[in-house]
C-alpha cells in the first residue's frame, strides 16, 4: 500500500511540475475529474490570460484523486465528478468544507467507432454482437457507475458483463472506443465530440444524477487564487465554456 502511494505521488510529481515555476510566477494545481478535461482546458487558459495565475490541471478518476489527496497530494483546487467524494474529503479534513460549491452536472452517451461493422440500437442492442465494450471503472469512476447503473435499467447488465473493457477514467474510455480496442463505449458527453466516433445521449433516467462539486483542499498554501478559479468556474465565461460541452449548470448559475 505504502508503495502504491509513494509510485502515486512520483507520477503526480511528474504531472503537476511538467516544468520548472519562472521565478515569481503564481501557479495553481488543480485535480479534475476526467471528464473535464477539454472544458477545462479551455477554462485554464481563460484564467490565466485575465489573472496572470498559471493553472497546471491533474486530471484523472475522481475516486483516484480523492484517495491521493486524502494521503496529501499537494493540489489547491479539487473538481469532483460525483460530490459525495467532497463531502467525504471535508468530514475528513481534507477540504474545507465552506467553498463546496456545485458546479455541473454530467451526462453518459452510448458512442460507436465510425467505420462499417457495428451498428448498435440503443443500450438493448448491446447483447447482439461480440465486440468489447468500454466503460469506466465503476469502483472509482462515477460515469462509470452510470454506465453501469444505464446498462442494468436496460437490462443488459448480467448479458454484456463478460465482454466490458474497463478504463482507468473516462477519457481512458474513450481512447478505447477511438482505437476501437473497444468499439463501442459508454462515455461522457463532455469528451464524445471527437472525429471517431457517432454517440446518442443515454436518458438520464436510467441511472443516478452525475452531480459534480468543487471545493479548496484543506493544505493549499493558494486558497484565495484556488476559490476564485472554482468562481470563475461558475461564472458567467465559465458557463459558457461548461455548456459548450454539454454540462447541465445548477440552478441559480450565472
Amino acid at each position: 500500500m505504502l508503495r502504491a502511494v509513494f509510485l502515486s505521488f512520483l507520477f503526480l510529481a511528474q504531472v503537476i511540475c511538467p516544468f520548472p515555476t519562472v521565478a515569481g510566477e503564481r501557479q495553481l494545481t488543480v485535480a479534475g475529474a476526467a471528464d473535464l478535461a477539454f472544458a477545462f482546458r479551455e477554462m485554464a487558459a481563460l484564467f490565466e490570460k485575465e489573472t496572470g495565475w498559471k493553472v497546471v490541471l491533474s486530471m484523472g478518476s475522481t475516486g483516484m484523486l480523492a484517495k491521493q489527496i486524502e494521503h496529501g497530494a499537494p493540489f489547491d483546487a479539487f473538481f469532483a465528478a460525483n460530490k459525495s467524494y467532497i463531502d467525504s474529503l471535508a468530514e475528513k479534513g481534507k477540504v474545507i468544507p465552506e467553498t463546496i460549491e456545485p458546479y455541473a452536472s454530467g451526462r453518459i452517451v452510448l458512442a460507436v467507432r465510425k467505420g462499417p461493422g457495428i451498428r448498435v440500437e440503443g443500450l438493448e442492442g448491446l447483447v447482439n454482437g461480440t465486440y468489447r465494450i468500454a466503460i469506466a471503472n465503476p469502483d472509482h469512476a462515477p460515469y462509470g457507475k452510470a454506465a453501469m447503473e444505464a446498462m442494468k435499467s436496460a437490462g443488459v447488465w448480467d448479458k454484456v458483463k463478460t465482454r466490458l473493457v474497463y478504463g482507468e477514467n473516462i477519457r481512458q474510455t474513450l481512447q478505447f472506443v477511438q482505437s476501437g480496442n473497444a468499439p463501442v463505449g459508454i462515455v461522457a458527453l463532455s469528451v464524445a465530440d471527437v472525429p471517431e466516433i457517432d454517440y446518442t445521449i443515454i436518458p438520464e433516467g436510467m441511472h443516478s444524477p452525475i452531480d459534480q462539486a468543487a471545493a479548496v483542499v484543506s493544505t493549499s498554501k493558494e486558497a484565495k487564487a484556488a476559490r476564485d478559479f472554482i468562481r470563475f468556474v461558475k461564472g458567467p465565461k465559465g458557463a459558457l465554456i461548461m455548456k459548450k460541452y454539454g454540462f447541465m449548470l445548477p440552478e441559480g448559475s450565472e
